[in-house]
């Protein structure tokens, strides 16, 4: 099989194309051809060095990737069968092997593609739709009437997290660039705020929650916009120490999270997309060949929704 190897942390020139064995699919576990792969931020910061490197650097050969929509070919689980689509976030935050033209994948960690939706759009929705769950779901405990503010509301995790705090009946705002503006509000946002030109603290107060997918000051000009009793979670890991101590001062709570894969949870968003309660924006597809060159989109970190590299 076609499969991109990362044989040393560095550049996109770092991340070669070659051919390896197919993977030989444990027990409870299911062997997926891959059709989409999502790249994120976690992938890049991988690559280079940070992220999850330290943890994957003595595999050998290590496979970056973690999410992936495809089709089941062989199965050693009763959650799945042969022929069934599946998508999810594999072996997070361990080492996935997802830039493969097949994965073996706990299937615990997997849900049912939805009919309804392309291989494309499930691919997207895994680590991103995944971290917007765990963190409003799971930690949050978002409420009707809850105001939220979730920031860079246009990217990965935030135009999941923009669709889902409106499922749980929460009043959005969502900051991005204004040549965003229009994306968030249709998502279903309350309120846009241009992060260029409307100060947070001259637009904004009362905040129930904040989701910071940016981290540096963004952690605090959101403190001076939050209620007593509000939370906000950060999600950039290099900000997961200041996220508490900054709240803690404040008499706020603060905190990091670390999204961890979840077939269960994984099933629940398939359950929205297939309702038309949850979409994923894919702005860019690459084939498995242009993988640097999609690398490279998430690194200006400017993309809309997910990036795609086809199988």
């Amino acid at each position: 099989m076609k499969a991109i190897v990362l044989n040393s942390a560095g550049s996109v020139d770092n991340l070669v194309l070659t051919d390896l064995p197919v993977p030989v699919p444990g027990e409870a576990e299911v062997l997926v051809k891959v059709k989409a792969i999502s790249i994120n931020p976690v992938d890049v910061k991988t690559r280079a060095g940070k992220g999850r490197y330290n943890l994957l650097k003595e595999e050998n050969p290590l496979i970056l990737g973690w999410d992936i929509s495809g089709v089941v070919v062989a199965s050693n689980s009763p959650l799945f069968k042969e022929n069934d689509e599946v998508f999810g976030m594999v072996n997070f935050p361990g080492h996935g092997r997802a830039y493969a033209e097949y994965v073996a994948a706990p299937a615990a960690h997997l849900a049912l593609k939805p009919a309804n939706i392309s291989h494309d759009e499930a691919a997207a929705a895994t680590l991103a739709a995944l971290t917007a769950w765990q963190a409003l779901i799971d930690h949050a405990s978002i409420r009707p009437g809850h105001k939220v503010l979730i920031h860079a509301a246009a990217g990965g995790v935030g135009h999941y997290a923009v669709q889902l705090a409106k499922h749980l009946g929460a009043y959005v705002i969502g900051t991005s660039s204004a040549a965003n503006r229009e994306v968030i509000l249709g998502l279903g946002a309350d309120e846009h705020i241009d992060y260029h030109t409307q100060p947070l603290i001259d637009h904004v107060s009362d905040v129930d929650f904040v989701l910071d997918t940016i981290g540096g000051d963004t952690i605090d000009q959101s403190l001076e916009v939050m209620k007593r009793g509000a939370t906000i979670i950060s999600i950039p890991s290099g900000f997961r120490e200041a996220v508490t101590a900054k709240a803690e001062a404040k008499g706020l709570t603060g905190f990091f999270i670390l999204v961890a894969s979840n077939g269960a949870e994984m099933a629940s968003i398939a359950a929205l997309m297939e309702q038309g309660l949850l979409r994923s924006i894919v702005s860019k597809t690459f084939s498995l060949e242009e993988m640097k060159q999609a690398h490279l989109q998430i690194e200006t970190g400017r993309t809309v929704g997910k990036i795609i590299v086809r199988v």
